[in-house]
C-alpha cells in the first residue's frame, strides 16, 4: 500500500508539474497576444520575420516548396483579391478543394482582411454539400478543378448570387458551364504587398474560419474557430509534445480538419516549422516520403497506423528520421506494434474536438491513454467525467440537481466548464445557435454554471490518465471521419422511398472506430442489394456508406416513434443472433454479400478487408 502511494505521488507530481508548465506557457502567450491586439495573421507576420527564407510548406504532389516569405506574399495577393471583390470584415468565403498549400494561403489571406473561410470537406456531395455551403452564409466559393463535377451537380441548388472561382486546370468552356472565374491568373497579377489592416480589426476572440463537424442534428455543423482557439490547439501540441523549431512535419491529414490544418499547419504559421502537405494519404509511399523530405514528426489518425502495419516490410520503414507521431485514436495493440516495428520513439496522443474546451494530451506516452488530468488539482483545468445513461446519453444528477462525478474506472461523459472570458475555457459553438445550445448543460459542477458536453464517454484511472471508451450520441467515427447516423438514415430513407432505416456503428475486432451498419425495413420482401449499392455510391461519401446491412420486416421504434438501436447494436452483424438477412460490403468486389457463419468468422478474424 505504501509503495503504491509513493508511485501515485511521484506520477502525479511529475504530471502536474509538466501539465502546469504547458498550461502556463500557453495561457501567458494568449494573454500577451490579447493584450497586444494580435491575431493569427499578425502572429504569422512575426514568424515570417524570424524565418524569411526557410521552407514553410512543401507540396508533396509536385515537390514545390514555399518559403515563409513566399507564403506571406501569396496570402497578401489573396487579401488584395478579396478586398477587390468588395468583401469586408465578417464576410464568409467557402473553400472546397483537396489538400494543397494554396488552401492555407487562401484562408490566411482572407483572414488578413477579416474575411472568414468555411473549410468544406471535399468528400461531400449533393445535399450535404449544399447544406455546408448554405449554412456558412458564404458570399463566394473557391473550388479546386478536381471537384468541378461535384460543384456542377449542385450548381442549381446553391445561391445563384454566390460568386464562384476555380483554381487548377479547367477549360474556358468548363468554367462557363460552372459560371466560375479562374482564380490563379487573378492571384498571379495581384499585389504582393501587405494589405492595410481590416476595419473593424479582429482580435484573438474573433472568428477566424469555420470547420465542419458531424453532430446529432443530422447534417455537418459549422464549428466556429476563433483566432485564440487556433493558437491554443497549435501551441498545446507544440509544448505538450516537445516539438522543436527544426522539426519537419509530414501532414497527410485533410486540411478541412483541425488535425491537419491547426495541429499540423499551425506549427508552421505559429512556430516556424516546415510542414510537408500530402494531397492524399498513401500507405505504400508514407515512409519514402518521410525519407525524401527528412521528416521528424508525422501525423496520424488511428486507422493510418493500422494501414501502415498492414503493409509489407520494406527498407524505408527503418531508414527514416521520424522520432514522433502525433494524433488520436490509436489503440493499445496498434500503438505498441507501431512503435516497435517502425522505430518511432514517441507517440503524442491527444483528445479534443475542433470546438471543445476540454482537450487533453498524453504527454508521456502512456500506452492507450488519450490524455491526463490531475486528480489532486482538478480545478486547475476544470474538466470532469460525469455519469450518464449510456443508452440515452442523458446526464445523471444528484439530489441537489448537480451532475455526478465518476470514480476512477467508471466510464462517464467528458465535460468542460465554460468561461467565455478565458480563451482556454470558452465555447464558441457553431454558426447555428440551436446546435450550440444543445452542447451546453447547466448546473454541472455547481449551481448556475454552464459546461460543454463532449458527447464522448471516457474513463479515468487512479493516476488521472484518461482512456477513450466510445463515441456517444448519434455519431460514430470511421476512417478518420465523424459519421452522423441521422444524416445517413435520412439519405438512405430517401433512396428507399422513405423506408424506416436505423443506422448505427458496430465494432469490428482489430479495426479502429466503428463500421456503419444499416437496419432496413423491407415489408414487401423485394430489397435489391445491387440497386441499393449503386444508389449509395452516388449519394454518400465512402466513409459514410454502410459496411453492413440488416434487412428486416420492420425496424423497432419507441412509443414516441424514435428508432430503437440498442438491440440492433448488441446483435451486430452476427447471423447466428437473428433470422434477418445480413449483408457485408465487399469493397474490393464492389458489392454487398450475404453474411453466413463462414464470412462472419472471416470478418472477425481480420481476413476480410474493410
Amino acid at each position: 500500500y505504501a509503495c503504491s502511494c509513493v508511485l501515485f505521488d511521484n506520477i502525479t507530481i511529475v504530471h502536474v508539474t509538466c501539465g502546469l508548465y504547458v498550461l502556463l506557457r500557453v495561457k501567458l502567450a494568449l494573454w500577451r497576444y490579447m493584450h497586444n491586439g494580435s491575431n493569427i495573421p499578425s502572429i504569422f507576420a512575426q514568424t515570417v520575420k524570424r524565418h524569411p527564407n526557410k521552407p514553410a510548406l512543401i507540396y508533396e504532389a509536385t515537390g514545390e516548396t514555399w518559403t515563409f516569405t513566399q507564403l506571406d506574399e501569396l496570402s497578401n495577393a489573396v487579401a488584395h483579391w478579396a478586398r477587390g471583390q468588395g468583401w469586408v470584415s465578417g464576410d464568409v468565403v467557402a473553400l472546397f478543394m483537396e489538400s494543397r498549400p494554396l488552401q492555407v494561403a487562401l484562408w490566411l489571406g482572407l483572414a488578413k482582411v477579416g474575411v472568414e473561410a468555411a473549410l468544406i470537406n471535399f468528400n461531400l456531395r449533393h445535399d450535404s454539400l449544399v447544406h455546408c455551403i448554405g449554412v456558412s452564409g458564404s458570399q463566394a466559393i473557391v473550388f479546386g478543378a478536381e471537384l468541378a463535377d461535384a460543384i456542377l451537380e449542385v450548381s442549381a441548388s446553391i445561391n445563384q448570387s454566390m460568386v464562384r472561382f476555380s483554381t487548377g486546370d479547367l477549360s474556358a468552356e468548363h468554367l462557363s458551364r460552372l459560371g466560375a472565374q479562374a482564380l490563379d491568373p487573378i492571384l498571379a497579377s495581384a499585389s504582393r504587398h501587405s494589405p492595410s489592416p481590416c476595419v473593424p480589426s479582429k482580435g484573438m476572440n474573433d472568428r477566424l474560419f469555420y470547420i465542419y463537424t458531424s453532430g446529432t442534428t443530422g447534417m455537418p455543423k459549422a464549428a466556429i474557430v476563433v483566432h485564440s482557439r487556433y493558437y491554443r490547439i497549435a501551441a498545446f501540441g507544440y509544448f505538450a509534445f516537445r516539438m522543436r523549431s527544426d522539426d519537419i512535419i509530414y501532414d497527410c491529414l485533410p486540411l478541412y480538419h483541425s488535425a491537419g490544418n491547426i495541429m499540423g499547419v499551425g506549427q508552421c504559421l505559429v512556430h516556424g516549422l516546415t510542414v510537408v502537405v500530402k494531397k492524399k494519404f498513401s500507405a505504400s509511399r508514407f515512409w519514402e516520403d518521410c525519407i525524401k523530405y527528412h521528416c521528424t514528426v508525422v501525423q496520424y489518425i488511428g486507422e493510418i497506423c493500422r494501414y501502415l502495419l498492414s503493409q509489407p516490410v520494406r527498407p524505408s520503414e527503418k531508414g527514416h528520421k521520424v522520432r514522433m507521431a502525433v494524433g488520436n485514436g490509436l489503440r493499445p495493440s496498434v500503438w505498441e506494434a507501431f512503435t516497435e516495428r517502425f522505430g518511432v520513439a514517441q507517440i503524442g496522443e491527444f483528445y479534443g474536438a475542433t470546438e471543445c474546451n476540454c482537450s487533453i494530451a498524453n504527454m508521456d506516452g502512456k500506452v492507450g491513454a488519450c490524455g491526463f488530468n490531475s486528480r489532486i488539482l482538478p480545478n486547475v483545468y476544470p474538466i470532469r467525467l460525469v455519469r450518464v445513461n449510456e443508452d440515452t446519453m442523458e446526464l445523471i444528477r444528484d439530489s441537489r440537481g448537480l451532475c455526478v462525478p465518476c470514480r476512477p474506472g467508471e466510464p462517464g461523459l467528458l465535460v468542460g466548464r465554460i468561461n467565455q472570458k478565458d480563451p482556454l475555457r470558452r465555447f464558441d459553438g457553431y454558426a447555428n445557435q440551436d446546435a450550440t445550445k444543445k452542447k451546453i448543460a447547466h448546473d454541472v459542477f455547481k449551481k448556475n454554471d454552464s459546461a460543454y458536453l463532449s458527447g464522448d464517454v471516457l474513463v479515468m484511472d487512479e493516476f488521472g490518465y484518461m482512456y477513450f471508451r466510445d463515441r456517444g450520441g448519434d455519431t460514430f467515427r470511421w476512417r478518420g471521419e465523424n459519421v452522423s447516423t441521422t444524416e445517413v438514415e435520412g439519405t438512405l430513407s430517401n433512396l428507399l422511398s422513405q423506408t424506416d432505416v436505423a443506422v448505427y456503428g458496430v465494432t469490428v475486432p482489430g479495426v479502429e472506430g466503428k463500421a456503419g451498419m444499416a437496419a432496413i425495413a423491407d415489408t414487401a420482401g423485394c430489397f435489391d442489394c445491387n440497386d441499393f449499392f449503386q444508389k449509395v455510391q452516388r449519394a454518400l461519401p465512402p466513409y459514410a456508406r454502410p459496411m453492413f446491412l440488416r434487412i428486416s420486416t420492420h425496424v423497432d421504434t419507441t412509443g414516441t416513434f424514435k428508432i430503437q438501436k440498442t438491440r440492433l447494436q448488441r446483435e451486430g452483424y452476427d447471423p447466428r443472433l437473428t433470422t434477418d438477412q445480413v449483408y457485408f460490403l465487399n469493397t474490393r468486389a464492389a458489392r454487398y454479400e450475404a453474411v453466413d457463419e463462414e464470412l462472419y468468422n472471416a470478418i472477425v478474424e481480420g481476413k476480410m478487408s474493410l
